[in-house]
């Protein structure tokens, strides 16, 4: 074990570098907690170190705790895994606790060793963490390096003792964005927020935490909480100002998580009954409450979707066995808003774009796009101007087929219309390399449609970039039939280097993400017509968790493409189309010219800024409310069963070949209820039995739509979940 190393020097500093070699970024495993716990004994026991300094062997600090020891510990631990979860949790705070008192006198705080870190590049969760006990934390001077404490994001909260020390440093109410919100800060902010002190230099970080750690006096290293008097800032939740403090924290997060998210509730709760304690007790309430989140069905699932699974997919799980793919240039067909955004995103990770349209004032307008983006990255001092030059000077935008000469990836990104579109593929294929991976982008049309205009099929692929391509995290890369392992890939491969998260599903009316979203978009359109009350709909899907109500949905993505949907769904389908009752809505709104939020007009109204001012009362004229509502939990289960039944479906008919991409692609897609890890998971928590069950009484009340799938009936027949069936030993865990 190599992970933490200890050089002594001749000058009485003692440095720990943390340097996790099979590793790109540091982690921390339960057997490398072991051994800091030994070396800190070594240095604070010997006469001949005065001080300690801790920092990393890499450009970057940490990338937080390994999970998967979360996962392993609670594995072996049989039948009491709270118990051993809770000793490990404890036994972290032990260890940090001696680096933060130091070998000091418990009663005259005098005698300690002062402890410093140098933290030289990003730096997230337990690496925060452990940075908060040191006596003082220097930052490099790195614009790009994040620092801060983002557990909450994957159904956690800070539990190796930051959740303490934070709030204790700087009060509940500032510590709230780093601990509620996860947010990463660049230095200059960590540093503005009390997470760091110092910002240095990146060549001098080490010699400045040396120096200061030679010169620190015994007042110094003591920290505010062990001194004697010491009062929480912004006042303890016995104090007026600290009553009214933990008041609008508990109403800003019941606001923010709609009740949903426990871990938001367990890190105020850990802060709250942590304030009115002593420190010690206060780190044993923040294990306790830490347990307690471990073992929630809720976070389980968030941990095991937005982390494992999906560093698993972005890894290349799922990747066939082939030589690497890299694209070393790309050409983009198709200027519009979302051909822009796949030439930023490529042109940004480094590759060499060409970027066609039918008008060279069309392809300048694309390129125009990306230098928006990298405008606002440079207001926020994210980008900088040679940056931005950089990555403008990638995108060549012309009108001219032959500038694809050279590029082994091709994504079209032209009108969503079959003829289109094969005639686009032709005068590409034309002017490229025989070798040349074709890629349509697109969200309804068959890839094995489109793959009909090219002569090699096996090189022809779907890619569905969802937009705003730069902030959407997900990349749905769809399989033809004849779809060569090479195109899957070199696909893959591709949303490795834009730093997305792929899934591969297999050729399907449209694919896996809109087969479930329309189905949502739909059931709320459907509640309208039947006078399920508007507020009610849309209230009822973001206190379970969806981030839209689905009538919200419609307008942002606009009526009038709903419109045309259901008319080719309908062309496609003939007899078989079941949404007519949803088309009598849609098409009603389009005739009053209510196109969304576009047009200033959708199931909201908008002011002339396009901000939106309420549910339209028009509504109610037209579809008037029922004098009977349903329950609040009807609504939820008719907008989340109707998802859930789609992806169900999708695997039973191997559009889906593995859950994980279910799961991680629902969330990421769409935003389905991330607090469930997704729809698989989300029926894992139910129990299959009672979701077969659940889907009888749905589809007794409202149709077909909600009849169980042959393989939910089955698995709910023998009580088998679908991470247990189809999952590792370890994901069903």
């Amino acid at each position: 074990m190599t992970d933490f190393t200890m050089e002594k020097g001749a000058d009485g500093v003692a440095v720990i570098t943390w340097d996790v070699k099979a590793r790109s970024m540091n982690v921390l495993t339960r057997e490398a907690y072991a051994l800091v716990d030994q070396l800190v004994d070594d240095a604070l026991g010997d006469p001949g170190v005065k001080g300690i300094v801790l920092t990393s062997g890499k450009d970057t600090f940490a990338g937080g705790m390994d999970l998967n020891t979360l996962a392993s510990i609670s594995a072996e631990a049989g039948d009491d895994p709270a118990q051993a979860l809770f000793d490990f949790t404890m036994g972290g705070h032990r260890v940090l606790r001696k680096l933060e008192r130091a070998g000091m006198d418990a009663k005259t705080n005098k005698g300690g060793k002062p402890v410093a870190v140098a933290i030289t590049g990003t730096c997230a969760g337990i690496g925060t963490e452990i940075a908060l006990a040191c006596h003082r934390r220097f930052m490099a001077d790195n614009p790009k390096a994040k620092i801060g404490l983002p557990e909450i994001l994957v159904g956690l909260f800070p539990g190796g003792g930051g959740t303490t020390r934070y709030s204790r440093m700087v009060g509940a109410m500032a510590a709230a964005p780093v601990l509620l919100e996860g947010k990463m800060l660049d230095p200059k902010s960590a540093k503005a927020a009390g997470l760091i002190d110092e910002v240095v230099a990146p060549d001098a970080l080490l010699a400045r935490a040396k120096e200061w750690v030679l010169s620190a006096t015994d007042a110094e290293i003591v920290k505010p909480w062990d001194v004697k008097g010491w009062k929480m800032p912004g006042g303890a939740p016995y104090h007026p100002a600290g009553f009214m403090t933990f008041v609008g924290a508990s109403a800003m997060i019941n606001g923010k998580t709609k009740g949903v998210y426990p871990a938001a509730k367990a890190l105020l709760s850990s802060v709250y009954e942590g304030a009115l304690v002593d420190f010690d007790t206060a780190l044993k309430i923040e294990a306790r409450w830490f347990t307690h989140i471990l073992m929630h069905p809720s976070s389980s699932a968030m941990i095991r979707s937005l982390f494992l699974n999906k560093e698993a997919l972005e890894k290349g799980a799922n990747r066939p066995a082939l030589p690497d793919q890299k694209v070393t240039k790309l050409g983009v067909i198709g200027a519009g808003m979302m051909g822009a955004g796949i030439a930023y995103v490529s042109a940004n990770a480094g590759i060499e774009v060409v970027l066609i349209d039918a008008a060279q004032e069309a392809a300048d307008r694309g390129k125009a796009h990306a230098e928006s983006i990298l405008d606002k990255g440079m207001k926020r001092g994210k980008v900088s101007p040679e940056k931005k030059a950089q990555v403008l000077d990638r995108i060549h935008a012309t009108t001219d087929y032959a500038a694809l000469a050279g590029c082994d990836l091709i994504v079209e990104a032209v009108f969503e219309d079959v003829g289109v579109k094969a005639e686009v593929t032709r005068k590409v294929l034309a002017a490229v390399h025989p070798d040349c991976i074709f890629a349509t982008n697109t969200s309804t049309l068959p890839i094995g449609e489109l793959a009909k205009a090219s002569d090699s099929p096996e090189q022809f692929i779907g890619i569905h970039f969802f937009s705003p391509v730069d902030k959407m995290a997900l990349v749905e890369i769809i399989r033809g039939a004849k779809t060569g392992d090479r195109a899957v890939a070199k696909a893959l491969d591709f949303v490795r280097q834009i730093r997305k998260t792929p899934i591969v599903v297999n050729d399907a009316r449209f694919f896996y993400a809109n087969r479930c979203i329309i189905p949502y978009i739909n059931e709320g359109i459907r509640m309208v017509a039947e006078g399920v009350a508007p507020a009610l709909i849309e209230n009822a899907a973001k206190l379970v968790g969806m981030p839209l109500g689905p009538l919200q949905l419609v307008d942002e993505t606009s009526i009038d493409l709903g419109v045309k949907i259901a008319r080719a769904t309908k062309a496609a389908m003939g007899e078989d189309y079941p949404d007519d009752a949803v088309d009598e809505v849609l098409f009603w709104m389009a005739d009053q010219g209510r196109m969304g939020r576009k047009a200033k007009a959708g199931f909201y109204a908008y002011d002339d800024a396009g901000k939106r001012q309420g549910l339209w009362e028009g509504l109610a004229a037209r579809y008037p409310l029922a004098k009977e509502q349903p329950d609040l939990v009807q609504v939820q289960h008719r907008l989340l069963f109707i998802q859930t039944l789609e992806a169900v479906r999708a695997l039973e008919q191997g559009v889906l070949t593995d859950i994980r991409e279910g799961d991680v692609g629902a969330i990421l897609g769409w935003g389905f209820a991330p607090w469930s890890g997704g729809p698989f998971s989300w029926v894992d928590m139910l129990g299959t039995p009672y979701a077969a069950e659940r889907c009888d009484d749905l589809a007794a009340a409202y149709g077909a739509r909600f009849a169980c799938p042959a393989l939910l009936r089955e698995m709910g027949d023998k009580g088998q979940s679908f991470y247990g069936r189809f999952g590792t030993k370890s994901q069903a865990a």
